[in-house]
């Protein structure tokens, strides 16, 4: 089932979001519209720069796995639990707003840095400083395990959304539904091989210069000017301000981050060897293994980065599944750039 969204608009708040969370999200809703109007007049609106101002703190930490991850908790220890997932370049931020509408409805939510990102650190100075997919989705078991969380709803966007994916496909019985932006993520190093139309590969410029020492070097020079770049590339109608930017830019100061990060995208292509220890999850990623627990994938009809068409992935969930499109200048970083339709998402997927 897909549904297209013209925001601002009330109508796709679902059961699960009634009561309480649907009050919120309601009244959040006129300032999204304002938003979504003037995405075009080159400056946020007063109500997104006053979010600029918002963090996600204080702060939590847990060593996990490979990692001392940070992480930012909100909402009752006892609610039920939700994983938000964060992408590169962005932050736990992208989920600032977010994160105190699910709290606000009942829900235990955490909100991890990825390995390489913000206050998350290796244990070990000996540890490949790897971004291979199978080693981000296994930092997020390890976490879940650490926390003691048996089962959680895990959403996300960009690395977050393929993380998420991952999860979900290879450990459903950890999952209780699926939030993934821009859809079934999951890749292979063979998968890279295939060459893609010349409009594609362009959208891919970042991937082929982090495959170069010169890239990886300007990379390391220049995250803050790169990131910034890539969010303004990546979501062309979104007024984000300095401020908003300069609060997730601080997280790619990590002295792991460049590493990490460059490592990711050279595995993708084959130009970097992958650990033994997630050889066998990798042998099940790349047989594209089927996702079945609920889900809702979500896409913004401004999104200017690299994404996969919706009809290409719809039948890789076979539990129920719907696909959203929300209108009105949405681009890559959804969840920050439209945080009431993607809760609604959240508290709405458990439900289909």
């Amino acid at each position: 089932m897909s549904v297209s969204f013209n925001l601002p608009r009330r109508s796709f708040l679902g059961a699960a979001a009634m009561g309480a969370a649907a009050s919120q999200l309601v009244s959040a809703l006129p300032a999204f519209a304002q938003a979504a109007a003037t995405s075009n007049a080159g400056s946020a609106p007063a109500s997104r720069r006053a979010s600029a101002s918002k963090r996600l703190e204080p702060l939590k930490s847990i060593d996990a796995g490979l990692l001392n991850v940070g992480y930012f908790e909100a909402g009752p220890a006892d609610g039920a639990p939700v994983i938000l997932l964060h992408g590169w370049p962005y932050d736990i931020h992208t989920y600032v707003d977010v994160a105190p509408l699910l709290a606000a409805a009942g829900y235990r939510v955490i909100v991890p840095y990825l390995r390489g990102y913000g206050t998350t650190r290796f244990l070990s100075a000996d540890t490949v400083r790897n971004g291979q997919q199978g080693a981000v989705a296994v930092d997020v078991i390890a976490l879940m395990d650490a926390l003691k969380i048996q089962k959680a709803t895990v959403a996300g966007c960009d690395w977050g959304a393929r993380t998420a994916c991952i999860v979900a496909a290879l450990w459903p019985d950890r999952v209780t539904a699926l939030v993934s932006v821009s859809g079934y993520l999951i890749g292979s190093q063979e998968a890279g091989k295939a060459p893609l139309p010349p409009e594609a590969e362009l959208k891919w410029w970042y991937q082929y210069y982090l495959s170069t020492e010169r890239g990886r070097a300007g990379y390391d020079k220049n995250r803050q000017a790169f990131a910034k770049l890539i969010w303004q590339t990546a979501s062309p109608k979104w007024a984000f301000d300095d401020a908003t930017f300069e609060r997730s830019g601080a997280a790619l100061e990590n002295p792991d981050h460049v590493r990490v990060v460059v490592h990711n995208y050279r595995w993708r292509l084959a130009l970097a060897e992958g650990e033994a220890r997630y050889a066998d999850l990798e042998s099940q990623l790349a047989q594209s293994p089927v996702i079945t627990v609920p889900t809702i994938t979500l896409e913004g009809d401004a999104n200017e980065a690299p994404h996969p068409e919706p009809s290409a992935y719809a039948k890789k969930f076979s539990g129920p599944y719907q696909h959203r499109l929300l209108k009105g200048g949405i681009g890559h970083n959804l969840p920050q750039e439209a945080p009431e339709a993607f809760a609604a998402a959240v508290m709405d997927v458990a439900h289909l």
